[in-house]
């Protein structure tokens, strides 16, 4: 790659249902299909992480399948990460009123 070429980005969309036996990934796609997924999710106010690692991974995984096991930790730490933010916004939140 030269310089100044920006790279196409992937991204993927999990959605956990509760109950559900794992994670499902029900959107992915590179390059414009990626910026939408991440323009989708910004304007929805889901919070969008990057990890080039984690996303590699995770493109392998078909729509609509659940995550392997094998990426249970990783997602699981990512959701507990979210939900500490989410707590944290919200009590911020709470006593700004």
């Amino acid at each position: 790659m030269s310089q100044g070429t920006k790279s196409i980005q992937n991204a993927v969309a999990l959605a956990y249902l509760e109950g559900a036996a794992a994670p499902k990934v029900v959107a992915k796609g590179r390059g414009l299909i990626a910026d939408q997924i991440i323009a989708i999710a910004k304007e929805h106010g889901v919070f969008v992480h990057e990890s080039k690692e984690l996303v590699a991974l995770l493109m392998k995984v078909d729509l609509d399948d659940d995550i392997p096991p094998l990426l249970y930790l990783a997602v699981a730490e990512l959701l507990a990460w979210l939900y500490r933010l989410d707590s944290e916004k919200a009590n911020a939140t709470k006593h700004q009123i």
